[in-house]
């Protein structure tokens, strides 16, 4: 799962992943968890699968999985290869897929996995939230 297993991603030359970290004319709105390619991401809670994304639209390469748990927060986790599909129940601690290799678009940047959560589209601080 992605708790205190992970370490966060510190600063690299792309920026830090922590949350509220500044990303130019925003702000960083998830927590990144430092984690080599490969690395399988497990869902924190129960809920269901409703999106399988990508978080850019000139590179369908790159994925998220979205997992919308019992109290309607939807937990977005970025960068994966996808082993659910849309509409499967999630269970605490079950695989939802492949860190993938961000290195392909960052060069430099500290492999990771993006982790954000969102309730009635306001973001919700990861680290705050009680699981």
């Amino acid at each position: 799962m992605i708790t205190g297993i992970l370490p966060t991603r510190g600063a690299d030359a792309h920026g830090s992943g922590e949350w509220g970290a500044s990303r130019g004319s925003r702000v960083h709105r998830g927590v990144d968890f430092a984690c080599f390619a490969g690395t399988k991401i497990c869902s924190p809670v129960n809920g269901e699968c409703t999106k399988l994304g990508y978080p850019y639209s000139d590179d369908l390469s790159f994925q998220y999985v979205e997992v919308t748990d019992e109290r309607g927060r939807q937990h977005r986790f970025f960068y994966l290869e996808p082993l659910v599909k849309v509409g499967d129940t999630i269970k605490t601690g079950q695989p939802l897929g492949t860190v993938q290799d961000l290195e392909r678009r960052y060069h430099g940047i500290t492999p990771h996995c993006h982790y954000e959560i969102k309730r009635n589209g306001e973001y919700l601080n990861p680290a705050l939230e009680s699981i």
